[in-house]
């Protein structure tokens, strides 16, 4: 298994690369969202945290999936635009992935090797699991979907004190 988060390379929703050595030493949140599911308003949330705590290291990345009832069906421009449009989103999105199967992304087969969820199951459940990353760059603690983004404000303000 690879060392770090920081081993990682991705594409953005526009195609340019994102490279996650980049953050090093930045609090990482990563995020399996979707733009027509019951949970999506949490981008709100997510921008708050993007709003309140990006200048103080923390990088957050929304990770665009279908894989739970189709609720990410939309084209790269089509998901930025509803990101945008309906929730202000400013923080990285990368390119459309898959979470779980065959055709996972690497970077979600790490962190879920790293943080199984509940019993020890690896497997993503629904949109919006949320993965904190500490500063060098070590998965930290996993957030079931229905957690709020505002639920993780102390571990976060925890680890950006580190």
């Amino acid at each position: 298994m690879t060392g770090s988060i920081y081993n990682f390379n991705i594409n953005s929703l526009q195609g340019d690369e994102i490279d996650f050595a980049s953050f090093e030493g930045n609090v990482i949140l990563i995020v399996n969202t979707a733009s027509a599911c019951g949970l999506t308003p949490q981008y709100a949330g997510l921008q708050e945290l993007h709003n309140q705590y990006h200048d103080k290291g923390l990088v957050i990345a929304g990770f665009p999936c279908n894989q739970f009832g189709g609720q990410e069906p939309g084209s790269p421009q089509q998901i930025q635009d509803g990101c945008l449009v309906n929730y202000g989103v400013k923080f990285l999105m990368t390119e459309k992935v898959e979470v779980n199967g065959d055709n996972a992304s690497p970077i979600f087969e790490y962190l879920k090797n790293a943080l199984p969820g509940i019993m020890g199951l690896k497997d993503i459940k629904w949109n919006f699991t949320k993965f904190l990353i500490d500063k060098s760059g070590q998965p930290f603690k996993r957030f079931a979907p229905t957690d709020e983004p505002s639920s993780m404000i102390g571990a976060i303000e925890a680890l950006l004190a580190k």
